[in-house]
């Protein structure tokens, strides 16, 4: 099993990668923990849960099913609408 990734312990996946310029120690140090806090943040607290009262799902509606009289329905006057 030789060139296996679990033989050489020094081998690391490349995390960041410069492409132009020679940022200093305290830049990269900067750089680091600015891209490490969210990930820390983020699995350190759950979401809180959602209250049923702000689900934007009551404002929408059931769909409409016609039964066998909805042909004859549509034709009675609604309410609201002017008849002519």
């Amino acid at each position: 099993m030789s060139g296996d990734a679990s033989d050489n312990p020094n081998r690391h996946s490349r995390v960041v990668h410069i492409v132009r310029g020679e940022p200093s120690e305290e830049e990269l140090a900067a750089l680091v923990a600015v891209l490490a806090t969210p990930a820390d943040t983020a699995a350190a607290e759950p979401p809180a849960p959602r209250g049923a009262w702000a689900d934007p799902a009551h404002r929408l509606r059931t769909p409409v099913h016609p039964g066998p009289t909805a042909w004859r329905n549509s034709a009675l006057p609604q309410a609201g609408r002017p008849q002519t």
